[in-house]
């Protein structure tokens, strides 16, 4: 029991976080693009868990290296995704089909790890997907490039945390981050380069894009604090799935949407209606059934 709440409430926090992360993404939208900012979150970020690393070293067996690099491209390639539709679709939006990556979660649980899902938490994540449907309603969902390469992004998500279960037991928490993270600057590096010296074709200008220093003390400094606060919720997010069952905290991670919501607010978006309340209700709902369940 107590390890099930931990993970929950590690959950909680690192949807606190990312919610704060992508409302700052969306105000550097107009400065520069989503790979960049991307590049810049992760750099910050691994310089600081590279300092944590080499003041306390990790005592971690390892020996999974391969599988360590698949959570940094999954996890990486899913965040380019969900920052790409961030600047590219209201943000509400963008948050509502990442939020897609729990139901994967646990469909990838089942098949990869063999976890046992009942009646009562399949009806769980139905609740909970109703109350995505129900929060989705308000701002107009309609499908298009940008929120195919947005469920595209929830699936990646959910690769990525799927793999933590499997090596969470031989590596440290701030290592498997800092794997997701450097792959995130080494990857835009060489997209950066490779835009420098070829023309790239229109269609995968989104992804093949220059570099463009930022120019402003305001973009510096959100830069900045993404980079810290995201290297916060991806802590966060590693001991979540470390602690609990896979399934539990994809529900949890559902909290990601109301916080979303919360921080639209302060930036100026209008008071969700009852619909968006009803829906919240439902994934809180869902999250307590299933996690209830999961503790007999």
């Amino acid at each position: 029991m107590k390890t099930i709440d931990r993970g929950v409430l590690f959950m909680f926090l690192s949807a606190l976080f990312s919610a704060g992360n992508g409302a700052m993404a969306k105000m550097l939208a107009d400065d520069l693009s989503a790979l960049e900012i991307v590049f810049f979150r992760n750099l910050f970020g691994a310089i600081f868990i590279f300092l944590t690393l080499k003041h306390t070293p990790t005592t971690s067996k390892g020996g999974k290296p391969f599988l360590l690099l698949y959570r940094g491209l999954f996890g990486f390639s899913a965040l380019f995704l969900f920052f790409y539709t961030i600047t590219s679709i209201p943000l509400g939006e963008a948050i509502t089909l990442n939020k897609t990556s729990p139901l994967f979660v646990t469909i990838l649980a089942f098949f990869l790890l063999g976890e046992k899902l009942s009646t009562k938490s399949i009806m769980a994540l139905f609740l909970g997907f109703l109350g995505v449907a129900m929060i989705t309603k308000p701002f107009g969902l309609s499908i298009g490039i940008a929120h195919f390469l947005g469920l595209l992004g929830g699936f990646l998500a959910a690769a990525a945390y799927t793999t933590i279960r499997k090596i969470k037991d031989i590596y440290d928490s701030r290592t498997i981050v800092l794997s997701f993270m450097g792959v995130g600057v080494i990857v835009p590096l060489l997209l950066f380069i490779l835009a420098y010296f070829h023309q790239v074709p229109e269609r995968l200008e989104f992804i093949i894009e220059p570099f463009i220093m930022p120019s402003s003390y305001k973009a510096w400094g959100l830069l900045f604090i993404i980079g810290i606060t995201a290297t916060i919720s991806q802590w966060l997010l590693t001991l979540a799935y470390s602690n609990s069952n896979a399934g539990i905290i994809g529900i949890a991670s559902y909290s990601n949407i109301p916080f979303a919501i919360f921080f639209g607010t302060l930036l100026g978006d209008k008071m969700p209606n009852i619909f968006v309340f009803i829906g919240i209700a439902l994934i809180v709902l869902s999250g307590l059934m299933i996690t209830k369940k999961t503790k007999v």
